[in-house]
């Protein structure tokens, strides 16, 4: 078993990656002083991932959209006492997600911190599926999609991925439609648990009250070890086109909800950190609460404070995202691609520049103390192959020239689209 301790000298921080026996990466990152611990047990496995064979296999199988979502709300039953029921006991705090790409289950507890890990392992290495308990879960599932279908800001965002998106799953709703989880057997469960919760496709990352020796106790014990496998994805062509311009969708709101967005083209199926970096900090600078876009918007009444901006990545996926609510979306969009331009002509200030960049280095840093953020922090850092450390450097040494080259290259017009939700005349 290998331990290697990573340090930062900005923060005074460390944490340690330990490569466990059982094939599983282990992520530690102690806080002395803290009351409460927080684990989270993920696998690289989300709603993208509906075409999939092994590296030994000849053919692909392909699965009903919402089956990750599915499985992650199945897993926490067993023949006896559901996981839910056992954290209970322990006074732990649990849920789970699943994401584009990622599916991850988590606690939190002031106590009994070894107990509730072994439960956490435990029943995410122990899944129990029959046709019985699939059937139940289906209506359960579909009231939640009827859910989503009435959530404004949800629709708004899902409508502008399938205007920006052609092919890529990502323009699928997580949890899928009706009619694709009515398809889904207790069978496909089970292949696709055996394929992709393999420990060698997973990361456990813990943060708070707690120390390497107590966690390795607990996964000495308690992981299965498995055999190593390679996981080859299959995704269309996505063309650089867009598949349409503009989605309006009637729902019961008080008032219009927006999504604008840009499709980048994603040239390297993960992003690297410093992307991410410049990218977030560029979005700060043309829209974050400091701008002068965001007070002329707000002045003029043309949005209001949910107004936000984000940089949305994922395997084989690359967007620029702006949403919020307004009257008139269209003037925001437009106001949008305006301040865009004007950048581009007049370049960035050095001020407002060096204003933004402190404040996001400040936040990052003060991110830190946040042991959910930690945790969560971890597994995004290892299933992109990136390090804890590496965002908090970058935007230390970040420049006004990275950003202006970033400006150039991205937020092309020829690849934007707008979503509206809005109610009926």
């Amino acid at each position: 078993m290998n331990i290697k301790e990573n340090y930062s000298e900005i923060l005074g921080e460390k944490y340690f990656e330990i490569e466990h026996e059982s094939g599983l990466k282990i992520l530690v990152m102690p806080k002395e002083n803290y009351s409460s611990a927080y684990a989270l047990f993920g696998t690289r496995y989300g709603s993208i991932d509906t075409k999939f064979k092994l590296s030994n296999e000849e053919e692909f199988t392909e699965v009903p959209e919402g089956i990750a979502h599915f499985l992650e709300h199945k897993l926490f039953e067993s023949e006896e006492l559901d996981a839910f029921a056992r954290y209970a006991k322990t006074g732990a705090s649990a849920n789970a997600y699943t994401s584009f790409d990622r599916t991850c289950y988590l606690f939190q507890c002031s106590a009994n911190f070894k107990e509730n890990l072994k439960i956490l392992i435990d029943f995410v290495q122990n899944p129990y599926f029959t046709a019985e308990t699939v059937k139940k879960e289906q209506g359960i599932i579909g009231q939640e999609i009827q859910m989503y279908l009435d959530s404004p800001g949800w629709m708004s965002m899902f409508n502008l991925l399938r205007c920006l998106y052609v092919n890529h799953p990502v323009r699928i709703d997580i949890a899928g439609t009706r009619e694709s989880i009515a398809q889904i057997t207790d069978t496909l469960l089970y292949e696709c648990y055996n394929t992709f919760y393999n420990l060698s496709n997973m990361a456990l990352a813990v943060a708070g009250n707690v120390s390497v020796d107590e966690v390795l106790e607990v996964c000495d014990e308690y992981l299965k070890p498995c055999k190593p496998i390679t996981i080859e994805r299959a995704f269309k062509d996505e063309p650089r086109d867009i598949n349409k311009d503009r989605e309006e969708y009637i729902l019961d709101v008080g008032m219009p909800v927006f999504a604008f967005g840009y499709k980048e083209e994603c040239k390297n199926a993960i992003q690297s950190v410093k992307d991410t970096v410049e990218c977030e900090l560029m979005l700060e600078i043309i829209a974050g609460k400091m701008s002068p876009l965001y007070k002329e918007l707000l002045d003029k009444g043309l949005i209001n404070p949910s107004f936000s901006a984000e940089y949305f990545t994922g395997n084989g996926f690359e967007a620029i995202m702006f949403e919020g609510e307004s009257e008139k979306p269209d003037e925001v969009a437009k106001a949008i691609k305006a301040e865009v331009k004007r950048l581009r002509k007049e370049g960035i200030d050095s001020e407002p520049f060096e204003a933004v960049r402190r404040s996001m280095y400040g936040k990052e840093i003060m991110s830190y103390n946040d042991i959910d953020n930690i945790a969560n922090s971890l597994i995004a850092c290892e299933f992109n192959s990136w390090k804890l450390f590496d965002a908090v450097r970058h935007y230390k040494n970040v420049t006004k020239a990275d950003i202006e080259k970033k400006l150039n290259e991205k937020l092309d017009e020829r690849y934007c689209a707008l979503s509206i939700v809005k109610k009926g005349e």
